[in-house]
């Protein structure tokens, strides 16, 4: 895989370091912005359920159809960024967000709804395949620890940003004015890119003729990458259940208000934040990325079983689950790097792509597996539930890593 580096290009390292800088600058506003459309139409489901006569299980069925799309687009997407490059990818996907938002705004039924979401889910898609192809080949190999780290960081921003721009614009004016300039702010990041897009380019890596189809899918074949999936969908249902539950389950069990509860899905995302940044100078400095990755996600399911016990009441769980999210986010960066010890040479796209749907499948399957358990009243249940799958994704972290640790 070729990375560039200040040795093999022979600029300066101040010239270097600028030139990395801004390709991981670019490539966060990106991932922030994909992480934005996620939410592009759930904060307004209870507008939507009053408008239009929707009932819960039609709004949650927006949020299932964009994941979808998106898992099986993800894997998919992953051979069309090693076959064309990352970047003509990366402005198509902004503009199915334009598309996504456009659909939104001028929706008059479900049905335009529906169609907000396919598109959102289609131009979600491609965002790890193109996000690190993009990072792997233009930062330099010694600074890609801070480059996953910010990546990280700008995605939880991005879900940050979300509720409050669009619940926000909403209340100033109509919900309709917020997916205008929903398509103001993927005009303007479209328009960034495209300024800088020479930062963005990728090279593809030559094919051999008449063997396209095998070296296409080879990489199917090596476990390392199905234990890489497996680690992604099994931390992900542990983020799934704290997205999903976690206010019900401080209501139930501490009678904490509904406004205070809420807050602790943001501080989640807060703290996981500032761990990714934090984890940025841990990845840059130990090389058994696997076992930082073990350590912080033990901490983690340490931390959400102490909170499933209930012993430090309302506030006091609430302050664990915050902490919980710090502790997964040190692992964030180690995670990539991890990712990409286990990539074959010109298999990038493929090999994220693949990776990075197990994503979305775990955000797909959590709600279906823990959703059973908030049905019969087991909140404690719940929350330990949620610890064993992120016991289980150290486990798989580290069968990775035992194949890929380099001697």
């Amino acid at each position: 895989m070729a990375i560039s580096s200040p040795d093999a290009t022979g600029a300066p390292p101040s010239v270097a370091w600028q030139r990395d800088a801004t390709v991981i600058a670019l490539v966060g506003l990106a991932h922030a912005t994909s992480h934005f459309s996620h939410l592009l139409l759930a904060p307004l489901f209870p507008l939507f359920m009053r408008e239009f006569g929707l009932s819960y299980s039609q709004v949650g069925a927006l949020t299932s159809l964009f994941f979808v799309i998106s898992g099986v687009g993800q894997a998919l997407s992953g051979f069309l960024v090693d076959r064309v490059g990352a970047r003509p990818v990366l402005f198509a996907s902004i503009g199915l967000f334009m598309g996504s938002a456009l659909a939104a705004a001028l929706a008059d039924g479900y049905g335009g709804l529906l169609l907000a979401a396919v598109l959102a889910g289609l131009g979600n898609a491609p965002f790890h395949p193109v996000d690190f192809s993009i990072l792997n080949q233009r930062v330099s190999a010694p600074r890609l620890g801070h480059a996953f780290s910010v990546h990280g960081l700008t995605g939880n921003l991005g879900w940050a940003l979300a509720p409050v721009f669009l619940v926000g614009i909403t209340t100033m004016t109509h919900w309709r004015w917020a997916y205008w300039a929903a398509i103001g702010v993927y005009a303007a990041v479209l328009a960034v890119l495209w300024w800088q897009r020479e930062h963005l380019h990728t090279t593809v890596v030559p094919r051999r003729h008449g063997s396209a189809r095998t070296d296409d899918l080879a990489f199917l074949r090596l476990p390392v990458v199905w234990w890489c999936f497996g680690f992604f969908l099994l931390s992900t249902m542990t983020l799934a259940v704290v997205q999903t539950y976690a206010t019900s389950i401080l209501q139930a069990v501490h009678a904490v208000p509904l406004e205070t509860a809420t807050l602790t899905v943001t501080a989640y995302m807060l703290a996981g934040a500032v761990g990714m940044f934090v984890g940025g100078f841990v990845a840059a400095r130990w090389r058994a990325v696997d076992r930082v990755v073990a350590w912080a996600m033990a901490a983690g399911a340490a931390l959400m079983v102490l909170a499933a016990t209930g012993w430090l009441g309302g506030i006091g769980s609430m302050a664990l689950l915050a902490v919980t999210g710090f502790a997964i986010g040190i692992g964030g960066p180690s995670r990539d790097l991890l990712i990409r010890r286990a990539t074959p040479q010109g298999a990038t796209g493929r090999v994220y792509g693949t990776v990075y749907s197990g994503l979305d499948t775990g955000f797909a399957i959590a709600p279906l597996v823990f959703g059973v358990l908030m049905d019969h009243g087991w909140y404690a249940a719940t929350l330990a539930g949620a610890a064993v799958t992120l016991l289980l994704a150290v486990a798989a972290a580290l069968a990775v890593g035992g194949r890929t640790r380099p001697a």
